[in-house]
């Protein structure tokens, strides 16, 4: 493969404003959020492993809610879960009914958690595929990839597709040592210096352009073949997908800046500085610009960067306007992971010394069954006793938005139309 060949390529794939690259790699807000919570998630997979807490199924395991997070990250990570369901008649992936091949992956997660060098990482992944789990491949990397972006490369069929045929290899799915060799040869390429400028160091952005070959997206000269057999029915299939994909996305994004703007609102109106999400302030509702309505940044305080960098990407916080102290913060679940949005609240509950500010997830009407049955899980009930986490429906806060503005007299109005979790729900 010749480097101007694959620098055309390249090319091709970021103008394309459908490809992974564009709706996934530079523009998701979901994306940027998703790091933080699956290594919060992993370090409780790690946790439960230890104290032999994690049980012996896929189904109800925090190894599925890391997953479910992990596939709602766009396309490229469609399927990502399914190697690790538990296929009884296969007995398949043996890490639940096995106590000792769990401790090893068990031990595999935390090697890659504290890990800070690649060679780390390297000799992590070694050790697992050394071990021969059987039915545990190097799908692990899908987990793994969002401890480590810059440094270990997602893994699926399409990707494997996508490099054969950029690379005239013959790499195979469930080999590690195909999965090594695959990694090593990304990620030297994506550091050549005539390649880097225009991709990224995070390996997502080389991996979507491997995924958009594999799925046929993307035609170079060694895919043609195999794609011409069935291009206008798959190409017309894909692309319907992905249309009906990107008019719901806009449909999702146009109610998320809704239900933001009327928070905005409703704070404003209790007479506190409003601050949105860093890569949201661009955004407008109705003519009304986010970047007027709220303040430009964060006040200054003694919290580290991985803190700040977490309150910066909460949808929306209330502060004192004479002390820029947070009063509350919300996020807004439209379709991600609620597992995943209780984990944000709670690490910035965590992170913040002395924190008393009031926590609300709101989301649509119909996920109110799935967030109380989050609330209810025994991993979240010591966590809903130490802060203030309640949940708001969509249509609550629509309904009630102006009597919220005209009545409320400070932020506890805002309890009016919160929703908290009881033990008695759960009997």
């Amino acid at each position: 493969m010749e480097i101007p060949y694959l620098l055309d390529t390249i090319e091709r794939y970021k103008s394309d404003p459908e490809s992974v690259y564009n709706t996934w790699f530079v523009t998701s807000e979901e994306r940027l959020k998703a790091f933080r919570s699956i290594r919060r998630g992993v370090q409780e997979i790690v946790k439960n492993i230890a104290e032999g807490t994690f049980g012996n199924d896929f189904k109800g395991s925090v190894l599925e809610f890391v997953l479910t997070a992990i596939t709602e990250q766009k396309q490229v990570f469609e399927g990502a879960a399914h190697p690790f369901y538990w296929k009884p008649k296969l007995r398949i992936p043996d890490i639940y009914e096995n106590s000792a091949n769990q401790q090893k992956f068990g031990q595999f997660l935390e090697a890659c958690l504290i890990a800070t060098r690649e060679d780390q990482l390297v000799t992590a992944m070694n050790r697992l595929a050394s071990a021969q789990i059987k039915g545990v491949g190097p799908a692990a990397a899908n987990i793994i990839y969002f401890l480590h972006p810059t440094l270990v490369p997602p893994f699926n069929t399409a990707i494997v597709n996508g490099f054969n045929a950029l690379f005239n290899d013959k790499k195979k799915l469930g080999s590690w040592e195909s999965y090594l060799a695959m990694r090593e040869t990304i990620m030297r390429v994506n550091a050549h210096s005539e390649v880097r400028p225009h991709l990224s160091k995070d390996l997502g952005a080389f991996v979507g352009l491997l995924f958009e070959i594999g799925v046929g997206r993307l035609l170079i000269e060694n895919n043609v073949n195999s794609v011409l057999e069935n291009i206008k029915a798959q190409a017309e299939k894909v692309s319907r997908l992905r249309h009906d994909e990107v008019i719901a996305e806009e449909k999702a994004e146009s109610e998320h800046t809704e239900v933001q703007y009327l928070l905005i609102k409703i704070g404003r109106a209790l007479n506190f500085d409003v601050y949105v999400a860093r890569n949201d302030r661009h955004r407008s509702y109705n003519g009304q610009s986010f970047a007027l309505l709220t303040v430009p940044q964060l006040p200054v305080t003694s919290w580290g960067n991985d803190v700040m960098e977490t309150v910066s990407l909460i949808d929306v916080i209330w502060l004192k306007r004479e002390t820029g102290e947070i009063v509350s913060a919300f996020e807004v679940e439209k379709s991600t992971s609620i597992y995943s949005g209780i984990l944000r609240m709670e690490d910035l509950a965590r992170s913040i010394p002395g924190c008393t500010c009031n926590f609300y997830l709101i989301a649509p009407d119909k996920r109110e069954t799935e967030v109380m049955a989050q609330f209810a899980r025994p991993s979240f009930r010591t966590t809903l006793a130490d802060m203030s986490l309640a949940f708001i429906r969509f249509n609550d806060l629509r309904h009630h938005c102006d009597g919220l503005c005209q009545l409320g007299d400070d932020h506890t109005i805002m309890r009016k139309i919160a929703r908290h979790y009881t033990p008695a729900q759960n009997a």
